[in-house]
């Protein structure tokens, strides 16, 4: 408990919030890597991912390297990309490594969105004359927004919680006083700056389920609801005829 306390202290402290090194400079440099990792790894899974979905095809390929990808340690990635770089070009190396670790949820979540979709409803797009760009755009991107908004939010919350290991190559971050606290032995500096990633992970965590709650189609919400009730109003109805 005490140690909670002294972490708050360290947090509020005014000096800590002041200077290029201030936990304002450090969140803003944590928000920027994890913005932009996500962007371009969007840039590069989202159409691919849709590409799977809307033809079919590739999907094994996709779900390996989608696997490879997530069995590689971030930290061991990171060094090597910082090394094949060299240490004038860290944060691109950073930022590939953060990239890497974002595309295989991001191509997941695009390609189950449209994988969930009924087939009988692109059927009856086909039917009614709509091109395959129509279909796509029209009716697949629409009903499979929820499931890529949730693979981004997977996504978002792997590359805020990977990002601290920047502070390991001096770019900065919320990892920057985990790190240095470690090595000061002030561990009151290392639970604030761990406060710090939890609740970043948490906001960003619940306006993206937010904006993927809003993304299900209305019809699609109520038949959702219509069935659990439908089937309480069953359960109940058989209830009392056992009665």
């Amino acid at each position: 408990m005490n140690l909670l306390v002294e972490a708050f202290k360290w947090l509020f402290a005014p000096e800590q919030w002041e200077g290029k090194d201030g936990v304002h400079a450090l969140l803003g440099q944590h928000l920027l890597f994890t913005l932009l990792s996500i962007v371009i790894a969007g840039i590069i899974a989202i159409p691919v991912g849709w590409a799977i979905g809307h033809t079919g095809k590739g999907r094994e390929i996709a779900v390996a390297a989608a696997g490879v990808a997530r069995a590689v340690p971030s930290f061991g990635l990171l060094i090597l990309l910082v090394l094949l770089f060299g240490v004038t070009h860290k944060p691109a190396a950073a930022l590939v490594a953060f990239v890497v670790l974002a595309i295989p949820s991001l191509l997941a979540g695009a390609y189950t969105g449209f994988e969930a979709i009924d087939r009988k409803t692109v059927d009856a797009a086909r039917a009614m004359g709509m091109t395959e760009w129509q279909i796509l755009l029209k009716v697949e991107i629409p009903l499979g927004l929820s499931l890529l908004l949730g693979g981004i939010r997977a996504a978002t919350l792997q590359v805020v919680a990977t990002v601290t290991i920047a502070a390991y190559v001096n770019l900065g971050g919320l990892g920057l006083p985990i790190i240095t606290g470690l090595n000061l032995r002030r561990f009151d500096m290392v639970l604030g700056g761990a406060l710090m990633v939890a609740v970043l992970a948490l906001l960003l965590d619940l306006l993206l389920a937010l904006a993927q709650k809003a993304s299900v189609p209305r019809g699609l919400g109520f038949s959702k609801t219509t069935t659990k009730k439908h089937k309480a109003e069953h359960s109940k109805a058989e209830d009392k005829e056992l009665t």
